[in-house]
């Protein structure tokens, strides 16, 4: 399909300099992707104007604002302009239109929260997939169309490449298409021109206060999938904590399903409740859960330890069922579930339990420890982690994410996670800092080698013992400086295994590893 500029102005509220007429089919903001019939989004960036990149593509037309308009009249553009007052405001509306608003033909349930997206997202493709649907999958470990891989870069792309993943879908006969909403995505308009059938909320704990403020501006963020332009047609909320119960007050004129594994909600709420509880466990971590909705019980397993991921489920089952999928087909699909770097049990014939998850914030360290520490007290063994910190992000989690970790575990391990352009050092020291403070019981060392702290909790751990490495879970690249370098936790923790238990040395690997691209990572 091709559409004129003045049709996208006026959808954008903006005026059109030039010919009118040309008509694009395509859209990017990336300068080095767009195609001859492209429409080119030349947004302001933090050092320069993308409006400077326009000259090297080509692009058919050029959508800018005021400021990028005055470097394309200066480099003397004589291609057709769109000039608009907020470029991110529209450019997700814009791409819609671009791409024949591909989610007015697709079921579409988007994902919020702090922790708990990607699991959520998992369970409902399992789900969704076993009652049949051709499912899209879009968030943090990745595109996938009936679990083909697709290369995509961030949890939620930007709006043109998200517009334009859509159509693929569409194309490729998918119906249902589940997605991560970030708050970034939120706040920056990525997702403007979607349309979602239903909004699921996870819980909201400290983290992207780098990018939002205030707990308040990052809690405003989430709630545009709840009310406003964004808005879901329907909301499932998980009202375990404060900022839930919150969430769910944000929701009115629109059919909303409350999530509790806590009992707090009663049957006098107005609102639909589902009620989760855990019945019993394996020895493998896995759950048998029982979920009360709609006047009937169902019970499944659920194939991984935590009750937040018993919330998980909970929600995914609302979630599906707002969009009219059986309840007790879907909990069946469920069972089959496997999460990448989520609570990954990593086993190589050992008698004690070794596991990786993408906990990267306090609270969701606090969650993972617990739910081992629950494991772990009838056998009466000892709990160790790794744990480090993100560079060029919220500094403020750093001691709690070190507090977390020591006020649980026996072991805590200190090490580096993504330091980007920060001194290693510093960001290490910040975490020991949150740890000393708040245990003067448990073992706590800095090793800022990786792999070498990966070899120190596995050589520590006993029969009955417990161990998780937290922080990268799925991620297979370590970002050091402005090169991302391979490395996978799951990867390691396999090495440190076999060599424990084939009685050598442990084999220190380099200080980090082999270089890859920033796509693998």
């Amino acid at each position: 399909m091709s559409v004129d500029l003045q049709t996208l102005a006026t959808i954008g509220g903006g005026r059109v300099i030039g010919d009118e007429s040309v008509t694009v089919s395509t859209c990017s903001l990336d300068s080095k992707a767009i195609a001859a019939r492209g429409l080119f989004a030349a947004l302001p960036g933090t050092r320069v104007h993308g409006a400077q990149f326009a000259g090297d593509t080509e692009a058919a037309a050029i959508l800018t604002d005021e400021a990028g308009l005055q470097h394309l009249q200066e480099a003397g553009e004589r291609r057709p302009i769109i000039v608009v007052e907020d470029i991110r405001a529209v450019l997700g509306l814009i791409a819609a239109e671009i791409y024949e608003h591909p989610t007015e033909h697709l079921t579409v349930l988007g994902v919020t929260g702090t922790s708990g997206k990607t699991t959520t997202s998992y369970l409902l493709e399992a789900g969704l997939l076993h009652a049949g649907h051709k499912v899209g999958l879009i968030g943090t470990t990745g595109t996938r169309i009936n679990r083909e891989p697709v290369p995509t870069k961030l949890t939620t792309p930007e709006a043109p490449t998200l517009q334009e993943l859509f159509a693929r879908m569409r194309h490729e006969g998918v119906t249902h298409v589940v997605m991560e909403v970030s708050s970034h995505a939120l706040e920056l308009g990525r997702v403007r021109g979607t349309q979602f059938d239903v909004g699921g909320f996870t819980n909201l704990s400290q983290d992207h206060l780098d990018f939002h403020p205030t707990m308040e501006d990052y809690f405003a963020a989430k709630a545009a999938l709840f009310d406003g332009a964004q808005a879901a047609s329907a909301a499932v909320i998980c009202v375990d904590d404060d900022w839930g119960k919150r969430m769910a007050q944000q929701v009115a004129g629109k059919p909303l399903t409350l999530v509790s594994t806590t009992g707090e909600e009663t049957a006098e709420n107005t609102n639909q409740v589902i009620s989760a509880r855990q019945l019993g466990t394996e020895p493998t971590g896995a759950q048998h859960v029982e979920l009360s909705f709609s006047g009937e019980t169902y019970s499944f397993e659920l194939p991984m330890p935590g009750k937040f991921n018993i919330a998980n489920a909970a929600l995914a089952a609302g979630m599906a069922a707002a969009v009219g999928v059986d309840t007790e087909t879907f909990l069946n699909g469920v069972e089959r579930v496997a999460v990448p770097g989520r609570m990954e049990s990593i086993s190589r014939g050992q008698d004690f339990v070794a596991v990786v998850d993408y906990a990267h914030k306090p609270a969701a360290i606090a969650a993972v420890l617990d739910t081992l520490r629950g494991q772990l007290s009838e056998t009466g063994g000892r709990l160790g982690v790794v744990v480090g910190a993100g560079g060029d992000r919220d500094s403020s989690k750093r001691p709690l994410m070190g507090a977390a970790a020591a006020e649980r575990a026996d072991l805590v391990v200190v090490t580096d996670d993504n330091p980007r352009s920060e001194d290693p050092a510093a960001i290490r020291a910040a975490v020991m800092a949150g740890a000393q403070k708040a245990s003067q019981t448990a073992d706590i060392r800095e090793i800022g080698s990786r792999a070498a702290a990966i070899d120190a909790v596995v050589e520590w751990a006993q029969p009955g013992d417990a161990i998780v490495v937290v922080g990268k879970g799925h991620e297979v690249g370590q970002i050091v400086g402005d090169e991302t370098l391979h490395f996978d936790d799951r990867e390691e923790v396999a090495r440190a295994l076999d060599t424990k238990l084939g009685g050598g040395a442990p084999v220190r690997h380099a200080e980090y590893g082999d270089t890859v691209s920033k796509e693998q990572a």
